[in-house]
C-alpha cells in the first residue's frame, strides 16, 4: 500500500509536465482543426499551424524545466505522426492522383516506426541518435536542429498550401503547381522552398525505413547465433 500511495504522485507529475500538458493542447487543437477544415480552410491553416508551432514549444519546454520524459516523446510523435496522416487523408480526396499522398502517409508512418522499434533493440536511448549511419544525409538530418526543423517546417506549410490552393473537389495535383507558380511569384517561391525541404525529408524517410529494417534484420540474425 506503501509502495503505491507514493507511486502515484510521481506518475500524476510526469502527466502533468509543462510539455506534456501543451502536448494534450496540440491533440486538442488538432481535433477543432480537422472538424473545421472543410468548412473553414483559413481557420483550419492557422490551428494547424499553431499546433505544429506548439512542437518546438514543448521541446523547448522539456529542456528549459528538464522535464524530459518517455511519455512526452511518445505522445510528441504520435500527435505528429497523426496529424500529418490526417492532412495526407485530406489531401488524397482533394487531388489527383490520390495515391501520391496516401503513398506519403505509408512511408511516413512505416519509416518512423520501424525507427523507432530499431531503436529499442540496438539499445539507444533516442531515434534520432544515428552517428553509427554510414548516410551523410541521415545524419546531416538528426544532427543539425535548424536543418531539420527546416525540412519539417517546409513539408508541412507545403500540405496546407496544397489545401488552401485547392478551389475544386478533385483537383489535378500538377496543374496547381503549375499554375500557382505562374501566377504569383512570391507563391511560386515558397512552394520551390517548401517542394526541396519535402524532398529532403521524403529521401531521409526512405533511408530511415531501409536502415531501421536492417537494424531487424540484424537483430534476428544475431539471436540465432
Amino acid at each position: 500500500m506503501a509502495g503505491n500511495s507514493v507511486s502515484r504522485p510521481r506518475k500524476l507529475t510526469v502527466y502533468l509536465y509543462i510539455p506534456n500538458i501543451i502536448g494534450y493542447m496540440r491533440v486538442l487543437i488538432n481535433c477543432v482543426a480537422f472538424a473545421l477544415c472543410f468548412s473553414n480552410k483559413r481557420l483550419f491553416s492557422v490551428l494547424y499551424i499553431f499546433s505544429f508551432v506548439c512542437d518546438g514549444i514543448d521541446g523547448w519546454c522539456a529542456r528549459k524545466f528538464n522535464q524530459v520524459s518517455t511519455f512526452g516523446a511518445v505522445l510528441d510523435m504520435i500527435t505528429d505522426r497523426i496529424s500529418t496522416a490526417c492532412l495526407l487523408v485530406i489531401l488524397s480526396q482533394v487531388y489527383r492522383p490520390g495515391l501520391v499522398f496516401l503513398s506519403l502517409l505509408a512511408l511516413d508512418i512505416a519509416s518512423h516506426w520501424l525507427q523507432m522499434y530499431s531503436t529499442f533493440l540496438s539499445g539507444k536511448v533516442s531515434h534520432k541518435d544515428v552517428k553509427d549511419s554510414t548516410s551523410w544525409l541521415f545524419k546531416l538530418y538528426y544532427g543539425n536542429r535548424m536543418f531539420m526543423a527546416y525540412c519539417c517546417v517546409a513539408c508541412e506549410v507545403l500540405y496546407i498550401l496544397l489545401f488552401l490552393l485547392a478551389k475544386n473537389p478533385t483537383e489535378n495535383l500538377k496543374d496547381v503547381l503549375v499554375n500557382s507558380t505562374k501566377q504569383n511569384m512570391l507563391l511560386g517561391g515558397l512552394v520551390g522552398v517548401s517542394l526541396f525541404g519535402w524532398g529532403v525529408k521524403q529521401a531521409v524517410n526512405v533511408i530511415q525505413l531501409k536502415t531501421a529494417a536492417d537494424v531487424c534484420v540484424l537483430y534476428d540474425i544475431e539471436k540465432k547465433h
